[in-house]
């Protein structure tokens, strides 16, 4: 148990990420020409409703902004958790019914089906983000090797979804960590060139339960213990804690703060406690998003 993790009981920005990779989307259906898309406007095909993820995430709360930005009074935003909201997805483009959802790449269910986001003329869901890498304070000077390699550690959206295109197919998360780390010799050893091994070091990372960041931990997790020869802990937390962890040193570090965005507001409070060693993914994007067989294209159509 990390001593000042469960400190952080009024935070709880949660998010979700990651995303999957190459196949083909999963049933690539005609529209139907007389199903559910084609009934009435698509406030009443879904019953006003828009199905989100944890409370507090800050997509939920970009949307909640959406709501009022382009005035979906009659309109609500359906918590739960990303679970669900993908359970939900799942179902509906099953049934080929309409659906809207809180969506964000990476993730898998943009490869396992044909989805699109609703334009956001008014910007409220931001411009892309990067995916940066946090560490206490002091890494640097006690632990070098690993601040090395954590400062290296950068990787492409399409990495990151084949790490979870295959987690989503079956494999435990280690499992798929370690065959992309052997897959990927190449450029992990770039990641690690002339990084002295630690030879039984501890340290512990936090994360999110995410697919995005359940991905990218476990690679991470996975060379600095086969490269470098560090012993690894990972501590499953929410986001609040994540970063006070980091803060505080109760953590070593995260390979998870979605930023400008997502978690603005803990930058913001605890940016001084922390180093920023910068992205280590680029080209996030945040949304509403709806199956493709949906005849409607921006979040403005929703008022109709």
């Amino acid at each position: 148990m990390l001593k000042g993790l469960t400190l952080a009981l009024g935070m709880s920005l949660l998010m979700v990420g990651c995303s999957s990779g190459s196949p083909a989307p999963e049933g690539n259906q005609p529209a139907p020409q007389n199903g559910e898309t084609a009934q009435g406007g698509v406030g009443q095909q879904v019953d006003y409703k828009i199905v989100g993820i944890d409370p507090g995430a800050g997509l939920m709360k970009a949307t909640e902004k959406a709501i009022q930005e382009y005035e979906l009074k009659d309109w609500e935003l359906v918590e739960g958790s990303s679970a669900a909201m993908t359970a939900a997805l799942t179902q509906a483009y099953k049934d080929q019914k309409p659906i809207i959802v809180t969506g964000w790449t990476p993730h898998w269910m943009f490869s396992k089906f044909d989805l699109k986001y609703l334009e956001d003329p008014k910007g409220v869901y931001g411009k892309d983000e990067q995916i940066h890498t946090i560490v206490r304070k002091g890494l640097k000077e006690e632990q070098p090797s690993a601040y090395a390699f954590l400062d290296k550690f950068h990787w492409s959206p399409a990495d990151m979804e084949k790490v979870m295109l295959a987690i989503t197919d079956g494999q435990k998360p280690e499992e798929a960590a370690a065959a992309w780390v052997k897959e990927n010799e190449a450029l992990v050893n770039e990641w690690v060139a002339g990084i002295e091994p630690a030879e039984g070091q501890k340290l512990t990372l936090a994360y999110v339960a995410w697919d995005s960041e359940i991905a990218s931990t476990n690679v991470v997790k996975e060379v600095l213990e086969q490269k470098l020869k560090y012993k690894v802990e990972l501590s499953q937390v929410e986001a609040g804690p994540m970063w006070i962890g980091v803060s505080n040193g109760d953590v070593d570090g995260m390979v998870a703060a979605w930023l400008p965005t997502t978690h603005e507001d803990y930058y913001q409070k605890l940016g001084d406690k922390i180093e920023d060693l910068g992205p280590n993914l680029e080209g996030t994007k945040l949304g509403l998003a709806v199956p493709a067989y949906m005849d409607i294209n921006s979040i403005e159509d929703l008022k109709k």
